[in-house]
Formats: C-alpha cells, structure tokens, sequence
C-alpha cells in the first residue's frame, strides 16, 4: 500500500516532468535549429571554396593549353673517321630497314635501340628492345 507521502511524490515528480519536458523540448529543438545553422553554412562555406578551386583549375587548364610547347632537341651525330663521315641518323634509318623489310616488323616495336659503331671494321652493331641483335655496314 503507498503512503498519502509516497503518492505525493510521484506525483510531484509527474507534474514536474510535465512542466520541465516542454522547455528541455524547446531548448533541444532550438540547440538542433543552431547546429543546423552552423551546418548550412559550414556547406555553403565548401561549396563556394569548391567553386573557387574550379575556377583556379580551369585557369591553371587554359594557361597550359595556350603556353607554347617545348620543341624536341634536334641534333646531328657524325662519326669522321680516316676521311670517312658516318652520319648516325643514316645509320638508323639503315637499321630500321633491315627491322622492318628484313624482319618484317613495325618501326613502333621498337622500345630501344642501341649502336656500337666501329669505323676500324666499316660496321655499325646494333641491339633493338635488348634482345634482337645484327649489324650494318657504314
């Protein structure tokens, strides 16, 4: 059985959740309202900082569209030897014949090509992707 004291209290502490539940409601829901504030503008914030490093991207994309492209280096080799001149883009040219006439193979499976020219014995050696190897003469 409750006591006229017990019941009291209960219904003390009902009528003061009552009372007390709409104002931690208010204040929950306005805590809520506020973080969603700093929330909205912590976005706006990013998406102007994202539009910022798109425009800066689009220019860095246009600068390096309109600057003017490196020209490879052009050079010429030439071997003079005993009143011989052995010019080294002969010498490929003449490599590359055999690999494609010869070998019937295409100049683009060329990776590498090495020459080890000899002027003593009129021959330029020759090692094509590090394994096919033959010689020319000068």
């Amino acid at each position: 059985m409750r006591t006229k004291k017990g019941t009291d209290s209960i219904a003390k502490v009902v009528n003061d959740v009552k009372t007390e539940a709409p104002k931690v409601a208010a204040k929950v829901t306005k805590a809520a309202a506020k973080t969603a504030k700093a929330a909205d503008k912590t976005v706006k914030a990013a998406a102007k900082k994202a539009e910022e490093v798109t425009e800066e991207a689009k220019d860095v994309v246009v600068k390096a569209a309109k600057a003017p492209a490196k020209k490879p280096l052009k050079e010429s080799v030439y071997l003079q030897y005993m009143g011989k001149e052995i010019d080294k883009d002969e010498i490929v040219k003449r490599v590359k014949e055999v690999w494609t006439k010869e070998m019937k193979k295409k100049i683009g499976d060329i990776h590498t090509l090495t020459l080890y020219i000899k002027p003593e014995e009129n021959m330029a050696y020759y090692v094509i992707n590090g394994e096919v190897t033959g010689s020319v003469e000068l």
